[in-house]
């Protein structure tokens, strides 16, 4: 019972080709009006961190990226998320602090038993998808296994899945910056052909992530809060678990809408759509 408590925060990502089809036919596009701040500029994600957004990338604040989901189909969060992803939306990199306290990076990470965790926990997440009428996803494997980097404090994986309806495959790519107080965690969506370069792309970018002063993982003092998980629990769900107080159930419900992580593959007409918009501000500034 445990396990598939600690199994069920997991990000996915789910194929809405036919919705994207339909935005990208409209003729206001509104994934395109959302109020995208454009590089190079700095995001600022909520008090804790920012982020470099170089030329060639945009970024929405906490109130547009609700919004985004909303078009994405996201389940509704009770938490901010902010987003940076390229111009032409080749993937989205999604970002949300979680104050669960210092994590201990001592531990080493098995990844057949964390994949097994995973794997139940799907069955429940499968559950919600079909309550929700959305397609449910199979369990291929690791695209990435679990990986730590003691030097940038990172943990980052990627689990590769298959719809079940469709047999189309989809991933997310997650990673989590240890910090002080808690963990930033990213997700990045793109589909599993563009994955490695949407990888290294995103990797480009993290050395513009910092935390604000005094909020780094360095900056650790005694009497802070220490978390209750390790490093595997960041990816079976086990923070969700912890900050439950309403039984392991309800912590399964919560962790479903937390990490679910929906991504439009075949975004070519709204990019496009993107484009011509950008493209039009930067000519008129001319």
């Amino acid at each position: 019972m445990k396990r598939l408590m600690l199994a069920a925060c997991m990000a996915v990502a789910a194929c809405l080709l036919p919705m994207a089809n339909a935005l990208a036919q409209e003729d206001r596009n509104p994934v395109a009006e959302l109020p995208w701040q454009h590089g190079p500029t700095t995001g600022k994600i909520g008090t804790h961190a920012t982020i470099r957004v170089p030329e060639g990338y945009s970024f929405l604040d906490a109130a547009a990226t609700r919004r985004f989901n909303e078009l994405l189909e996201n389940p509704p969060t009770s938490y901010d998320e902010y987003v940076i992803a390229p111009e032409n939306l080749d993937w989205i990199a999604f970002f949300n602090f979680n104050e669960i306290g210092y994590v201990k990076d001592d531990e080493s990470i098995d990844a057949d038993d964390v994949l097994d965790s995973v794997r139940e926990g799907l069955k429940h997440g499968n559950r919600e998808r079909s309550s929700r009428g959305w397609d449910t996803l199979r369990l291929v494997g690791w695209s990435a296994e679990p990986r730590y980097d003691q030097e940038l404090r990172a943990l980052a994986w990627a689990i590769l899945l298959e719809s079940e309806n469709s047999g189309a495959q989809v991933v997310n790519y997650n990673t989590r910056l240890l910090g002080r107080r808690g963990v930033m965690e990213v997700t990045v969506a793109a589909d599993p052909e563009s994955l490695q370069g949407a990888i290294a792309d995103f990797k480009g970018l993290v050395p513009g992530y910092s935390y604000v002063a005094g909020e780094g993982y360095g900056d650790f003092r005694p009497g802070d809060h220490v978390a209750e998980i390790g490093l595997a629990a960041l990816i079976t769900g086990g923070a969700v678990a912890v900050a439950s107080k309403k039984g392991w159930l309800a912590a399964i419900g919560v962790a479903i809408a937390k990490f679910w992580k929906l991504l439009l593959v075949g975004l070519a007409g709204i990019a496009v759509a993107i484009r011509k918009l950008f493209g039009g501000k930067g000519k008129a500034a001319e």
